[in-house]
């Protein structure tokens, strides 16, 4: 199933190793995966189910999508909440037009759209977007959807805009190698900041080492969280990324320094428990070190500002400032197995399913 991790250079060049449809005739077939039952704790196999679909045929304006790589993130397991059992599940791909009656798209082009987890779809154009002219041969295709994509633009709003970090402050990250928090660091070094990481193995720990990381340990092996955070900056924090919520942020906030931010990105360790969830913080601390927490969504930033983060993200990749790992499933029908691994922990980067 997993044909292993990419790191920046090693991933083959636009299109080279993919097997594109020729132009297909009216009768297409797709393949999608769908929730079969809503989930209680982890995600298992027997949430989902495969079904095959008939698409119609094309109509004036409409192209006709063929899923090249797919992405799985942690929001998923929340936004699966408002689908009804037996809807298509959600999430973006990078597809190639394999035919279209909308001039804007011939076929060929590669965009990113948002049809879930499907193989093959249709669509009116409105909602697709095409790769940046500018995107570089040697990049894949499918940072897309991670780096250059939602993921880096999650890292960068919430670092730039929602912590506005500023140089020589210090910065904490927790899941710090996965999708987001890997960026989130980098970004922050460019910044000038010292960079404090967390995550969930030694191995884990070494790439956040190689990335530049001022400091990063193992939150499972430590003696006492509290303490190593103590450590690793004694006057405490000026910013916080949280991807992990929980107890973790119940450590983190009393070492917040006064007027201390607090980007509040996700909670992956509370999403698939089954028990009560811990206690908030006591106020007392967030009132008198007047501290700010702020929780947000990616889809805020859109327009101008959006393509110009966009832009910044591909010129720091294309210039090696920063760098990038994947971990690829390959094949479709191992959607729901490169899911339930990155809701685990398994991956380090951002995860993909090569379709």
């Amino acid at each position: 199933m997993k044909v292993g991790d990419t790191a920046a250079g090693t991933v083959s060049a636009r299109g080279e190793g993919l097997t594109f449809s020729q132009p297909t005739s009216k009768m297409v077939h797709a393949k999608r995966w769908v929730l079969k039952k809503h989930f209680e704790g982890y995600p298992a196999q027997s949430n989902f189910e495969l079904k095959t679909v008939e698409l119609p045929p094309l109509k004036h304006g409409e192209v006709l999508l063929e899923a090249l790589f797919l992405t799985v993130d942690p929001y998923m397991r929340v936004a699966a909440k408002t689908l009804k059992e037996g809807d298509t599940m959600m999430g973006q791909q990078v597809a190639r037009v394999v035919e279209s009656k909308n001039s804007a798209f011939p076929t060929g082009t590669i965009v990113v759209a948002s049809p879930g987890w499907t193989t093959h779809s249709v669509s009116d154009g409105k909602e697709l977007e095409k790769l940046p002219a500018e995107w570089p041969d040697k990049l894949p295709l499918s940072l897309a959807l991670g780096t250059v994509g939602m993921t880096g633009l999650t890292a960068y709003f919430g670092l730039l805009d929602i912590c506005g970090v500023k140089g020589g402050e210090i910065v904490l990250v927790n899941a710090a190698a996965g999708a987001v928090g890997s960026i989130v660091g980098q970004i922050a070094k460019l910044k000038g900041c010292k960079v404090v990481g967390s995550a969930g193995s030694d191995d884990k720990v070494a790439y956040l080492q190689k990335l530049g990381f001022d400091v990063a340990f193992n939150y499972k092996t430590v003696k006492s969280l509290e303490d190593t955070l103590k450590k690793a900056s004694p006057d405490g924090y000026d910013c916080y990324f949280d991807n992990v919520g929980g107890e973790f942020s119940n450590t983190v906030i009393p070492q917040m320094k006064k007027f201390g931010r607090v980007a509040i990105c996700g909670a992956i360790s509370t999403y698939n428990s089954t028990r009560p969830l811990p206690p908030a913080p006591p106020p007392e601390i967030i009132i008198y070190q007047q501290l700010r927490m702020e929780g947000f969504i990616v889809t805020r930033w859109q327009g101008d500002v959006r393509q110009r983060a966009l832009g910044d993200l591909l010129a720091w990749v294309s210039e090696a400032k920063i760098q990038y790992r994947e971990d690829v499933t390959e094949g479709f029908e191992n959607m729901p197995a490169a899911f339930m691994g990155m809701l685990k922990g398994d991956n380090v980067g951002k995860t993909i399913v090569k379709a």
